[in-house]
């Protein structure tokens, strides 16, 4: 049985793996901000580093704090496991590409336009340029799921209290935490190394998405095409939810995809309605 370092207690991602990987690994936990640097890697088969902020404002006058944990902290942890001969998965994003539409095919250049993307595509850059390092660099868009952080909570409460919500025609990209888990599980075991693009099986419509979460709550939510125009302006910051955004399917979803679409919202939403 494999031996994985996950460095970010209290994460979610992290917490979320090692639940899940439990009967598959051997898994020890580290804070990244305290005992990590005593931790003896070579004992390790695998670091996954899920460390990072991002659910702070991002203004300039933060811009030194997401760059030493998102970028300078990860290099360091990678340079760590370069030394012990082991493999690193880091957890970056889709923000690295710094767009809100779009297909992202393989071959689609990163730019990232914030302070987030901007320090997870730095940490990449020089991962990849460690010399003697195993890296598997995974790109997620949106993860979503039991106890989840972000735009899905906002998305239910949406659901819980909205009489009438837009009907849009829009595809984006997203992942239950299960399957991003069982990603990383093959990742780990199969020692993958590159870029990856988990992603659920199906691409999601947000209106859909929005109606699954009103059944598994007990309401009915009714859609209209006349408030489509009037989202971005009602929703802010969520307007890009309205969009479409995807990652180019690669044909291999179904291998890691274990919670198909409809089950992973009721699973989310047992844990936040």
């Amino acid at each position: 049985m494999k031996q994985v370092l996950i460095v970010g207690a209290g994460s979610y991602i992290g917490t979320s793996f090692a639940r899940y990987a439990a009967d598959r690994f051997c898994i020890h936990t580290v804070d990244a901000m305290g005992d990590w640097q005593a931790t003896d890697f070579s004992a390790f088969d695998a670091i996954l580093h899920v460390a990072g902020i991002a659910h702070i404002k991002q203004n300039l006058a933060q811009r030194e704090l997401y760059f030493d944990v998102n970028c300078k902290l990860a290099v360091e942890v990678a340079r760590r496991a370069a030394d012990a001969g082991a493999q690193f998965v880091f957890l970056s994003s889709m923000s690295v590409y710094g767009v809100n539409s779009g297909v992202i095919t393989a071959d689609t250049i990163p730019g990232a336009t914030d302070l987030y993307g901007g320090s997870k595509l730095a940490a990449e850059q020089e991962i990849l340029a460690l010399e003697g390092l195993n890296s598997c660099i995974l790109r997620p868009p949106m993860v979503y799921g039991h106890g989840c952080r972000g735009n899905f909570p906002k998305l239910v409460g949406l659901a819980k209290i909205a009489p009438i919500f837009p009907r849009v025609k829009n595809e984006r990209s997203m992942i239950y935490i299960d399957n991003l888990c069982e990603f990383i599980c093959l990742a780990v075991e199969q020692n993958k190394s590159g870029v990856y693009f988990p992603q659920n099986a199906e691409y999601v419509n947000t209106t859909c998405m929005v109606e699954n979460i009103a059944r598994a709550i007990g309401r009915k939510l009714h859609t209209t095409r006349l408030l489509a125009p009037l989202a971005a302006i009602k929703l802010g910051p969520m307007q890009k939810m309205f969009g479409s955004l995807v990652y180019e399917k690669t044909g291999n979803e179904d291998e890691y995809n274990v919670v198909g679409f409809e089950e992973s919202v009721r699973l989310s939403v047992t844990a936040v309605k």
